[in-house]
């Protein structure tokens, strides 16, 4: 059995704050690889201006090429209508019953998952691992994740990691505006983000 993160969200663009979540998650979990799922059509995006799901794709393919241990999956790009995570989960474990699934998040999500669809299937297609800023209080996350794990059979894991100032926001103004940002976005992502001219205009 091959233990597997899995990383959703709209990569709008990927930034090395996933990669490093995605690299460090793998090590430390003894994950054999990590699967990026850009969303389709996030019914808590919608009204949010996001590049069309196959150019997202594209990006985190080219983020992922020399990493052999991370994959991304078009599956909710190609689903028509809204996607929900507990969805993808379910298919991805009923698609690879071989598979053992980790569902990896920023904590933060633990204050809202009780509000996505169908929370208590998305807790039982997976494990999950939130990830903790080193300025949150742990104490806090830890009376959530007991709480979720009584009223939901969850099984969360809280993995401390570094705060990293970086936002998928904040990247697509720095591109307006014609701003550098090198080391913040891999370069081969940087490079077709510039000829394709995305996020110059709003």
């Amino acid at each position: 059995m091959k233990k597997i993160g899995i990383m959703g969200g709209t990569f709008n663009p990927i930034h090395i704050g996933h990669l490093i979540l995605a690299d460090r998650a793998k090590d430390d979990f003894g994950l054999d690889e990590v699967w990026i799922i850009p969303t389709g059509c996030s019914y808590m995006k919608k009204d949010i201006d996001v590049l069309p799901g196959e150019e997202r794709y594209h990006m985190v393919l080219l983020a992922a090429k020399d990493k052999p241990w991370m994959k991304c999956l078009d599956v909710e790009i190609k689903h028509s209508g809204y996607t929900y995570s507990y969805e993808t989960l379910e298919q991805l474990k009923e698609t690879y019953p071989e598979n053992e699934f980790y569902f990896i998040f920023g904590a933060d999500c633990l204050f809202s998952i009780e509000c996505w669809k169908c929370p208590e299937r998305i807790f039982d297609a997976c494990q999950v691992i939130a990830a903790v800023r080193n300025d949150s209080s742990t104490e806090e996350m830890q009376q959530k994740k007991i709480e979720l794990e009584q009223k939901f059979g969850a099984k969360i894991e809280l993995y401390s990691f570094p705060r990293l100032e970086i936002s998928s926001t904040e990247l697509r103004e720095r591109i307006r505006l014609g701003k550098s940002v090198s080391y913040m976005i891999p370069e081969q992502v940087i490079s077709y983000i510039a000829k394709k001219g995305f996020y110059k205009e709003l």
